[in-house]
């Protein structure tokens, strides 16, 4: 059997191969394609029973509707997040889905404060200007963060990992979760309403997933009770953050910093080259005119400690499909 994968990356598909080689030994092909998954590729799955889809892929209704219709049985999400995924259409498809529920929180916590850091202290505008040997320092004053309030939002595996490295640089831990986590007590951290977290914090982590409840949680108001000089870091899902509220903070000239790893319109344009067309979306145009804010790829996930954890993951995935077995990785299950 032939089973296709949408949206592999260049450095993903050698652990892909290597977990599928190793679980499959020849008996399935793994074919790999760059593009993703959407209304106008849905054609490229016919015949294929098992489907790897990405995070940037779009399944919904009609693309479920379509891959049902073409053959496809299971679906195996190469992430945590599946908001990308109309559960509902794939109930009533007869599809079993399955995702990624687990891989090392280290890789996106420590890229959540490789932004937080490099817009704390300028790294990226000081780079630029010492490649053209300009060595002033003027404008790149950062903060000390010894002493200063980390606010949390969400406190699971990734942000668990997040709060343990702020504790670890002498920081004030207030978190905010559905449930408090021990772990997160341990270190000292106090549980309050988001309001007083937004309002108290020195920098700003989002670790929730994106849901209903969470959409837009940062809008407007939650902005507005941000410190001036404050720092807000995103490496969750973009549309954990209202991005016309943030450009306009942002021209009020508040925030001392800004770190995005993922925009809530990054289908389409993220994991892809640009950089020979007119950027016609607008307002993520306008993010990265501001000096203070630095735009990443949705790329915090991407180790090889954890690229090679989802592919793990992904192939279990489908070896449970075919022994009629679910995990805590399966989100929809139905016979084949």
């Amino acid at each position: 059997m032939e089973i296709i994968a949408y949206g592999v990356l260049v450095d993903e598909r050698p652990l892909l191969q290597e977990a599928f080689d190793q679980a499959f030994g020849g008996h399935h092909e793994l074919r790999c394609l760059k593009l993703f998954l959407n209304r106008d590729t849905a054609p490229t799955a016919v015949g294929h029973e098992v489907v790897l889809s990405s995070v940037n892929d779009t399944l919904d209704a009609e693309v479920l509707r379509d891959l049902a219709k073409g053959g496809t049985k299971m679906i195996a999400q190469r992430a945590t997040g599946y908001n990308n995924v109309d559960l509902t259409a794939a109930r009533e498809h007869g599809l079993t889905v399955a995702r990624v529920s687990y891989y090392s929180p280290h890789s996106v916590a420590q890229f959540a404060w490789a932004l937080a850091l490099a817009v704390n202290r300028r790294i990226v505008r000081a780079a630029h200007r010492t490649r053209e040997f300009d060595f002033r320092l003027d404008g790149l004053m950062g903060r000390d963060l010894n002493g200063r309030t980390a606010g949390v939002v969400g406190t699971g595996k990734i942000g668990t990992v997040f709060a343990r490295i702020a504790h670890g640089f002498g920081m004030r831990l207030l978190g905010w979760d559905i449930a408090e986590n021990p772990d997160c007590v341990a270190l000292g951290m106090e549980y309050v309403p988001k309001e007083r977290l937004f309002a108290e914090s020195d920098l700003v982590s989002l670790h929730v997933p994106l849901a209903p409840e969470t959409y837009h949680l940062v809008n407007a108001d939650m902005l507005g009770l941000m410190r001036e000089n404050a720092v807000l870091v995103n490496s969750s899902r973009g549309g954990l953050v209202d991005t016309d509220a943030l450009l306009a903070t942002l021209r009020a000239g508040r925030l001392s910093g800004v770190g995005l790893d993922v925009y809530e319109e990054e289908a389409g344009v993220f994991f892809l080259d640009k950089s020979l067309e007119v950027m016609t979306d607008e307002r993520l145009a306008r993010l990265m005119t501001f000096p203070n804010v630095l735009v990443t790829s949705h790329q915090a996930y991407f180790t090889r400690d954890a690229v090679g954890q989802i592919a793990a993951t992904t192939v279990r995935n489908i070896e449970d499909y075919f022994a009629n077995r679910t995990s805590d990785d399966t989100l929809l299950r139905h016979g084949r």
